[in-house]
């Protein structure tokens, strides 16, 4: 090869490719690029979702971000316009007659957000929200809050969120109707055990104080309350979160570094995740030290009288009467756990006014968006 040949193959004429060693260099370039561009793309995907991504940050490890004070730790409020929104910018008003609107509180499950209840997967899926608020001229409000943490610290929230809601706007809030997916259902059940327990004490300090008067806080808002809807919820826990347990119990039996490496791991999971075991409703529940115990004590939650409950459940099977759709329901949550024994109790008072219905071929995420969920939902609600 002539000087001038070896020349052209470094640098490349005008009319030919790039040499051996430029292509070489390019590609280690490239490589070298790689995991900055990677890194920047997933920035980038997760700051357009972030409405996806930070609802399942939260729901995986937000009980570690709220005890570290990270921004991205989820307060429970209000949302409109995928922004958080205080009780007083709600701007509540009653109907044109001068009555209260129908209130309608939709909460998400885990890893949730308010954008579940607003937008359907595709075009022919139910948006519940906007088309209730449409056809029935109700108050439609969505409430977000981070599902890593205890189900009850999230309970006490939603009292607190409510209550404020009732003092602003009590023209404008007729019958209170909640509406809770999976989790949520249970964070309602918590809010109401709590709202319940202060109006007790409240009614008997009003008896000590003034006997005959005592008819409990006004302000509060247990006597709003007329309706709640549970859908796919793990009223007895979750067989997923059992699994999970029973797992991590074994794993560090066995007590070698690999399994305690994995157990470890396994227990990273958040608090609200493990309230779901056995669906702990209460403080007493996760702080009594038997908590972790394969059989834990568990406080029962019993409906709220005068409160009509529609148990809604969903069922991959075509069939609701086999032991696998007890067990695997709709996928996440076992059709037995979400019926409960609490809303199957023969010797319930005769105030409590329960149904139950289960829809056979719909999954947990289903249970959003199907038109007869939907239908059975507005029936109530337009009575």
């Amino acid at each position: 090869m002539t000087e001038p040949e070896e020349s052209a193959e470094l640098s490349g004429g005008p009319n030919q490719q790039p040499s051996r060693w430029r292509r070489v260099a390019a590609a280690v370039g490239r490589a070298a690029q790689a995991p900055f561009n990677g890194a920047g793309l997933l920035y980038r995907i997760g700051q357009e979702n972030l409405h996806f991504t930070l609802p399942v940050l939260n729901g995986a490890f937000g009980d570690q971000l709220a005890a570290r004070h990270d921004r991205r730790a989820i307060q429970m409020s209000f949302r409109r316009h995928e922004a958080d929104i205080a009780v007083a910018d709600l701007r509540l008003g009653p109907a044109p007659e001068g009555r209260g609107r129908k209130t309608v509180v939709f909460l998400h499950g885990l890893m949730g957000d308010e954008i579940i209840w607003q937008t359907g997967a595709g075009p022919e899926d139910v948006r519940f929200g906007p088309r209730l608020q449409q056809e029935l001229g109700a108050n439609c409000l969505y409430v977000r809050y981070n599902s890593g943490l205890h189900i009850s610290e999230n309970g006490r929230r939603l009292h607190q969120l409510l209550t404020e809601l009732v003092q602003t706007s009590p023209a404008a809030v007729g019958e209170l109707v909640l509406i809770g997916h999976s989790m949520g259902g249970l964070v309602i059940r918590s809010a109401g055990y709590y709202a319940a327990q202060e109006h007790s004490v409240a009614a008997a300090s009003s008896a000590a104080l003034e006997p005959g008067l005592a008819t409990g806080p006004a302000s509060k808002w247990l006597p709003y309350l007329h309706d709640v809807f549970l859908l796919g919820v793990p009223n007895d826990g979750s067989f997923l979160e059992q699994n999970s347990h029973l797992t991590a119990l074994i794993l560090r039996k066995i007590n070698i570094w690999p399994t305690r490496a994995i157990s470890g791991l396994i227990d990273k999971r958040s608090n609200g995740i493990k309230d779901l075991r056995f669906a702990r409703l209460t403080d007493e529940d996760w702080q009594n030290e038997h908590a972790d115990d394969l059989f834990p004590p568990r406080t029962v939650v019993p409906p709220l009288p005068g409160v009509r409950y529609h148990v809604l459940v969903g069922s991959l099977m075509k069939t609701v009467d086999s032991a696998l759709h007890d067990y695997f329901g709709d996928g996440l949550v076992g059709a037995g756990s979400a019926r409960g024994r609490i809303f199957r109790d023969p010797a319930a008072p005769p105030d409590l006014r329960i149904t139950t219905r289960v829809y056979p071929r719909l999954h947990h995420g289903t249970l959003l968006s199907n038109p007869e969920v939907y239908q059975y939902i507005r029936e109530q609600l337009a009575e």
